[in-house]
């Protein structure tokens, strides 16, 4: 069964942190070149792959005791928020064009380029994060991926328009600040629980 409530924590916590990565740049790089679709679905298909990785490795967490899962995760929130808090602005990367405008040449472009891009990323540990938190795979899953999704669609077709509209920073201090506060939640249930 999956829960609407943790499917919609799961998405915002994702949507926020993902928006200002450079794999959102990247997306809207390609956009700018190729046909929306093609580039959606090679996008889509490597971040889906990275969710079922990440919640994979949150489930393994499930089997440690809760308090140390609490800690544990505590920390890498909190982590994760420094690492929000202290980046610096990212620059575009250089996006090989493929030789042709072809379904498989495009969307193996998008897919090659955010499997590699997103290996490891905050996004992707936040995920297994969240997993370990929740124990509910599904619903991490679902709102991992329907966040990831949803900020390659907006990087791909409409941008440019946000990006003008919605300082990064503002967007990276709000992520950080969400992280910050499961954080302090999680480490608050370890010492009390």
């Amino acid at each position: 069964m999956i829960s609407l409530t943790v499917t919609a924590v799961v998405f915002g916590v994702v949507f926020l942190a993902e928006l200002p990565d450079k794999t959102a740049l990247a997306g809207l790089v390609l956009g700018t070149r190729y046909r929306a679709s093609y580039v959606f679905a090679g996008v889509a298909a490597a971040f889906a792959l990275h969710v079922v990785l990440a919640v994979a490795a949150g489930s393994v967490l499930t089997l440690l005791p809760q308090q140390i899962v609490q800690a544990l995760t505590g920390v890498l929130f909190l982590g994760g928020a420094a690492v929000l808090l202290l980046r610096k602005g990212e620059d575009e990367e250089e996006v090989r064009k493929p030789e042709n405008q072809s379904f498989w040449k495009v969307s193996g472009a998008g897919f090659m380029l955010i499997l590699v891009a997103e290996f490891g990323d905050l996004t992707q540990i936040m995920t297994a994060n969240l997993a370990a938190r929740y124990d509910d795979p599904l619903s991490v899953g679902l709102g991992a991926v329907l966040a990831l999704w949803a900020v390659a669609g907006i990087g791909i077709v409409g941008g440019k328009a946000l990006m003008k509209k919605v300082p990064l920073r503002l967007i990276t201090q709000i992520a950080a600040l969400v992280m910050l506060a499961l954080g302090l939640w999680s480490l608050w249930e370890a010492v009390t629980g």
